[in-house]
């Protein structure tokens, strides 16, 4: 039954107990089931869409594959997958008529960062996320919440069914929720510390070790270099142009760094990948929301938009010519400046800053 906003379904209020059963129950009779993250995927997501495969198989008898669209290029995502030996392909080695069973993890359907082709349709969708209007009907759907993380919902979701994860699922979804909570100093509810600590004793530390302290190329060096040359500062706001990146994922970690700045309390980042360019950013004020302000900044541009609280990003179309990209940049700078209420600042260079501590 849709609610009186006439969104789908969700079993959002349910017991995570109530939740496996009817997820169980809907899936009982099909057989294969393909599994996606958000494109260029984060641990969260990764680590999510892992643990809804290992209930699936294991409750459910049913056969799963995971895949995404982009690219995994941030060194500690890399060393992630690898260290663990998450079983996950690109979306280029997947066929979709393999599959009767499809579904979406810490992404929605109308997002658009997905790699699910418009001619089909997600059964299942897990997302810690705010729900998007005008979404169609799902089977299945678990978005929204108090969680800081989709890693959190699917741990609940393991406890639930009983079904004990192996040392490196553990790890994944620890790591998954430290990312995205940033140490639960972020957009952190009781549940996420809740699967924190039942998660700590299960993990396998020497991984966790290896993920977090991954070797790095010479070009994520350049890349904050030149970064950190580029930003400028308009009073409590802190742009950087990235120009072309070399892993879309640098983007939003260059925003995240940004927003340590003490005199700032909003932080964009923005660079081009292939002919789309990605923006990402991070707002200290509790005031704020994140997702939404992205959103409506970006509203007529193309492409897609979303985040929560005090993280966001979108992905928009980067024409191929110069120029034209030249003129986005500007719009979208622009349009944030607006937003951040310093459309009138020319704004200072980063290096140029005194110490204002």
């Amino acid at each position: 039954m849709s609610d009186e906003n006439n969104q789908p379904p969700s079993v959002a209020h349910l017991s995570p107990k109530a939740k496996v059963e009817r997820l169980i129950k809907m899936v009982r009779g099909r057989k294969r089931a393909l599994i996606l993250t958000h494109d260029n995927p984060d641990p969260d997501s990764l680590a999510s869409a892992v643990a809804l495969a290992w209930i699936l198989e294991r409750r459910a008898r049913l056969q799963c594959h995971i895949g995404y669209g982009g690219i995994i290029g941030r060194a500690e995502n890399l060393a992630f997958v690898r260290v663990l030996k998450l079983p996950v392909f690109p979306i280029a080695d997947v066929q979709f008529d393999d599959y009767d069973v499809f579904a979406l993890v810490d992404t929605q359907e109308t997002v658009g960062n997905h790699a699910l082709p418009d001619y089909l349709k997600a059964d299942i969708v897990i997302d810690h996320h705010p729900p998007r209007e005008g979404a169609p009907p799902v089977a299945f759907l678990d978005v929204g919440g108090h969680y800081g993380a989709t890693s959190t919902l699917l741990t609940e979701y393991l406890r639930a069914a009983r079904v004990e994860p192996s040392p490196e699922l553990a790890t994944a979804l620890y790591y998954g929720i430290k990312a995205d909570t940033r140490d639960l100093e972020r957009e952190t509810r009781e549940p996420d510390v809740r699967c924190y600590t039942w998660l700590f004793p299960r993990i396998d530390r020497a991984q966790l070790a290896q993920i977090e302290h991954p070797e790095l190329p010479v070009r994520y060096f350049q890349l904050y270099h030149a970064a950190i040359e580029r930003a400028k500062v308009y009073s409590t706001a802190v742009m950087t142009d990235l120009g072309q990146v070399y892993t879309p994922d640098m983007v939003a970690e260059v925003a995240e760094r940004m927003s340590f700045i003490d005199v700032v309390k909003w932080s964009l980042a923005y660079g081009g990948y292939k002919n789309q360019l990605y923006l990402s950013l991070r707002v200290s004020d509790r005031r704020m929301n994140a997702g939404r302000l992205v959103r409506d900044v970006c509203e007529g541009l193309g492409g897609s938009a979303g985040g929560h609280g005090s993280m966001a990003g979108a992905r928009l179309p980067y024409p191929g010519a110069g120029p034209a990209r030249a003129a986005l940049k500007r719009e979208v700078v622009k349009r944030f400046k607006q937003a951040f209420g310093v459309e009138g600042e020319r704004g200072t260079a980063l290096l140029n800053l005194s110490d204002m501590s």
